[in-house]
């Protein structure tokens, strides 16, 4: 078998790793720095009808659209999933991340649970989940102050709906406790390489058995 018939071979679908927590527990930082550091990875970019903030660009970070934009493509079913969250919609859009795993692309997602559980009932097989839990609720609000992007109010609400949000926990394939950033960092890295290697994802795995089982 040469290297051409062996990369068909090894060929496998891309996956959906997707990383939740409630505001502030880090899963943004993780999923930046595993963009970052990983090969053959890219970011889902949601849609959302919320301001930008000061260090947000608009396609990289989300996509700004009024209202009426994220109405239409939420009744034409062009998103993947949708949700509101703060008193703002978010959504992916479908195309994006259907092309990428049929083309043996993984797409990372970084939404919140109400998000997971609508991408995870359309496709059961494609999908990992992460929930990003932080130490304490007091390291929490800590975080969010010195993030120094929300007023008072904000963070307050950030930190009440945080509980709901916490309680989703067990419905997540794994969970990682944000203590130290590289450390958690890595251990989503070591998820995503495993998860890599299942064996339902390897589409041309069977036709490389065979040739190996041929050569004896």
């Amino acid at each position: 078998m040469d290297d051409r018939e062996r990369s068909t071979a090894e060929r496998r679908r891309g996956l959906v790793l997707i990383l939740s927590s409630p505001s502030g527990a880090g899963k943004t930082t993780i999923a930046r720095m595993i963009l970052e550091t990983v090969p053959d990875i890219s970011l889902s970019v949601s849609v959302t009808t919320r301001a930008r903030r000061a260090s947000e660009v608009d396609g990289v970070h989300y996509r700004f659209i009024a209202d009426r934009q994220f109405a239409t493509m939420r009744e034409r079913g062009d998103l993947l999933e949708w949700a509101e969250v703060h008193g703002n919609l978010y959504g992916t859009p479908r195309e994006p991340v259907e092309t990428a795993l049929d083309g043996g692309r993984d797409i990372l997602f970084d939404i919140d649970w109400q998000g997971t559980q609508q991408v995870a009932s359309q496709m059961p097989e494609d999908v990992v989940t992460v929930f990003i839990l932080p130490p304490s609720l007091h390291e929490l609000r800590a975080r969010l102050e010195r993030r120094a992007e929300d007023s008072e109010a904000v963070i307050a609400r950030r930190l009440e709906n945080a509980k709901a949000e916490i309680a989703h926990w067990k419905e997540y394939d794994y969970v990682i406790v944000n203590r130290d950033l590289d450390e958690s960092v890595a251990t989503a890295r070591a998820i995503l390489r495993a998860e890599r290697h299942r064996r339902r994802r390897a589409e041309g795995l069977g036709d490389l058995v065979e040739a190996l089982l041929g050569d004896m």
